[in-house]
């Protein structure tokens, strides 16, 4: 058979641990034999930047800018046991971190749903799309460990004038730490996730706490409002569609109630935790879909999960793991199809729909990786394999 070729090159950002592994499977497997590749490689694993001074990060981010498209493995964020682990120069930022602030971008997570697989919460009905800023925050902050004495935030405009602030006069050792956002970002933010709305045709709600943090939760809010009255809503009841905002243990209640269907934007951190929350929820956290989309049209698609350690460290001892490769199938469809569009190449984006399609066919006919096994309600009697035959299952399908 004669192999699909491409025009321009994807942006192919590798890896760690078990999500590594599986990124070379999946190559092997599903993607080559059927489409001449054409990528540009970058190595993320955690020796390859702490070996460039993470200056790889950089470059894989110039990148995705040059090329329009990329697509990225699950990589480790070094905590002080991964700086022992892995003997590092320093405690490097999370990739996915500068790789968003760079693209000033918005990452849009949804999960793959699956016929015999129910969501936890019952009454979800449709996908819950969580739309989470990509900038700043305690991703980017400043920290510091302190002894006694007086902590201050202090700020110095460009004519030279402080302004400053008390933080908290320690009377025992403890930690401070110093987060920022900036009004550009919260815009792109906004209008990516109002336009995005009316592309999807979805409500929209927006959560944050501005009642304790009411400058920086505050500027959040008041700047969508300000851009959803200015530009979006007329356009939104034009379609049917509604802003909503709430503080976010709010939204939390309301979205358990829901039926789903909406899309909820979320600051950085809260973003990350409940997109977790609602994947774990509708299956599991490798059945996830995410795509960060930038202002200026860049595209990078990633798994929604991490580097699946515990599963890694069974592997280097020669042990078979059932690791579920849904996600990372997903981000390779997703920047194939997206790479396809933007080249008018038909036959990559079919091809991107019809491995979607072949994925999620295997599921539903019973074979299923462990993670999902326990969660099966599908008439037919799920048997739970290993990764290596998941993804033959899905070949043979995608052959067929």
């Amino acid at each position: 058979m004669e192999r699909i070729k491409m025009s321009t090159p994807l942006v192919e950002i590798d890896g760690d641990e078990m999500t590594r592994i599986l990124w070379a499977d999946i190559k092997r497997e599903l993607l080559e034999p059927f489409v001449e590749l054409k990528t540009e490689y970058y190595d993320l694993s955690l020796p390859e930047r702490d070996k460039s001074g993470d200056q790889i990060t950089v470059d894989a981010a110039n990148a995705i800018k040059k090329y329009g498209v990329g697509v990225k493995c699950a990589t480790i964020t070094p905590n002080a046991q991964r700086m022992e682990e892995y003997k590092l120069h320093e405690m490097w930022k999370s990739p996915n971190g500068t790789i968003r602030a760079m693209l000033d971008g918005t990452v849009f997570r949804a999960p793959i749903l699956v016929k015999g697989i129910s969501p936890v919460v019952k009454n979800w009905k449709q996908p819950i799309t969580i739309a989470r800023h990509a900038y700043g925050d305690v991703y980017r902050a400043t920290e510091m460990r302190v002894p006694q004495g007086k902590a201050e935030l202090l700020f110095t405009d460009l004519d030279g004038k402080e302004t400053r602030a008390t933080v908290y006069n320690f009377e025992c050792p403890g930690v401070l730490s110093a987060q920022y956002n900036k009004d550009s970002s919260i815009r792109s933010f906004a209008r990516s996730c109002f336009q995005y709305a009316l592309d999807t045709r979805q409500d929209l709600w927006f959560s944050s706490k501005d009642t304790i943090a009411k400058k920086y939760d505050g500027t959040f809010k008041s700047i969508f409002q300000e851009i959803y009255e200015a530009d979006y809503k007329e356009k939104f009841e034009a379609a049917g569609i509604t802003y909503f905002y709430t503080l976010i243990d709010d939204a939390v209640a309301r979205i358990i109630r829901s039926k789903g269907g909406m899309i909820w934007a979320c600051k950085n951190y809260d973003g990350d935790v409940m997109s977790d929350m609602v994947s774990t929820a509708f299956g599991s956290l490798a059945m996830m879909t995410s795509v960060l989309v930038s202002p200026d049209g860049n595209y990078e698609f990633e798994a929604a999960h991490g580097t699946v350690t515990r599963h890694y460290y069974r592997y280097l001892k020669g042990e078979q793991t059932s690791t579920n490769p849904m996600a990372t199938i997903f981000a390779w469809t997703g920047a194939l199809k997206k790479r396809g569009e933007l080249d008018g190449l038909e036959e990559l984006v079919r091809f991107g729909e019809k491995l979607e399609k072949a994925a999620i066919d295997t599921i539903e006919a019973g074979t299923v990786t462990k993670d999902l096994a326990a969660l099966w309600e599908g008439e037919t009697p799920a048997t739970a394999v290993n990764t290596a035959d998941f993804l033959a299952a899905i070949r043979r399908r995608l052959e067929q």
